[in-house]
């Protein structure tokens, strides 16, 4: 996950929309079916064909995803200054903790070619710089290679790099519907959310907010990718799914991130950090994967509030019979007219 890169700036782009829960092969939105990763369960062919190794030899290598994990960052004075230190980490590119001088050029005994061409993101990033930038399959083989993962399929990856580009996508789409309600403050968050999610498009024209959220530009700062640590939310499930497998049983998440998202407020920015745990779901019947995402803002005082107002929001509104009642008072408007 996380495969952005901070060189290669590209024009700016709007988020594509989509699903707000799941993510699967509706459209063009969809990862290619044959991609070995995150398949339910973990198959055994699944992990036999997928470059990340799912279970490492050995605790300090258990995590899924070639990326060093690790927190920090460094200002962009720092980067310049590191490039010829003989250390790992002063070769990362601080933003995304990628090697920010991966090759295109083939592997030594590389036996597949792979494409050079890297596809640019609708993710705006925090330096006005442009998009972030995907890596082409070919850097991120060569990524796998320095990380030491020299049993990876090299006819596997561009899949994964398929797969990955379109998790970060919908990860971006999920954020882009939380800064739409709440950028404008809490208080314009309550109203938009006072009936409901179904309702949020009216209340936003219902209120006057379409140009604040027409207009609106957050940008990703940096991301890091935490997967193993899980979070409070994700540890519950699985309690409860311990407790209550029937109703809560689920495979836990195969991913972590945290994304810091630069939003503007009456002309002020501010820093808000998002968390994201990545789930795999049921297949499709036809075979394709199926994903889904958890995206809400970090559990801050400000971040509390937002995730209690929406949340609470629209279970109010659905628990006390919102659109019967409104379909109700509408029908009887018209009988007395």
């Amino acid at each position: 996950m996380g495969w952005f890169w901070a060189d290669g700036p590209q024009p700016r782009a709007q988020s594509r929309p989509l699903s707000h829960r799941n993510f699967s092969h509706d459209g063009a939105r969809s990862p290619p079916p044959e991609c070995p990763m995150h398949k339910h369960q973990m198959s055994a062919d699944a992990m036999a064909g997928c470059p990340v190794k799912h279970t490492p030899p050995n605790p300090e290598q258990s995590s899924g995803c070639p990326v060093p994990h690790g927190a920090g960052a460094f200002s962009k004075e720092q980067r310049g200054k590191d490039d010829d230190s003989p250390s790992t980490l002063s070769k990362l590119n601080p933003l995304n903790y990628m090697f920010r001088d991966l090759s295109q050029a083939p592997a030594p005994n590389q036996s597949h070619a792979l494409p050079t061409s890297r596809e640019p993101s609708t993710i705006p990033r925090g330096d006005g710089d442009g998009n972030w930038e995907y890596p082409s399959p070919q850097q991120m083989y060569n990524a796998l290679l320095r990380k030491g993962y020299d049993d990876t399929d090299v006819t596997a990856v561009e899949s994964m790099v398929s797969v990955h580009n379109f998790l970060n996508e919908g990860a971006w789409a999920e954020i882009m519907d939380w800064e739409k309600r709440f950028a404008g403050g809490l208080y314009q968050g309550w109203r938009v959310c006072s009936r409901g999610e179904q309702n949020f498009d009216n209340m936003v024209k219902k209120y006057g907010y379409e140009k604040e959220v027409g207009d609106l530009s957050p940008s990703l700062v940096r991301f890091q990718g935490r997967p193993k640590d899980m979070t409070p939310k994700a540890t519950m499930f699985q309690v409860m799914g311990w407790i209550y497998p029937g109703a809560f049983g689920t495979e836990p998440p195969f991913d972590r991130h945290d994304w810091y998202v630069s939003r503007e407020t009456n002309g002020e920015k501010k820093e808000v950090r998002y968390i994201i745990d990545y789930y795999s779901g049921p297949p499709e019947p036809t075979g394709e994967p199926v994903f889904y995402l958890d995206v809400r803002p970090a559990m801050t005082p400000s971040g509390a509030a937002e995730r209690a107002v929406r949340w609470g929001c629209d279970v109010w509104w659905r628990a006390i019979g919102g659109d019967t009642r409104e379909l109700e008072k509408l029908s009887q408007l018209r009988k007395s007219q």
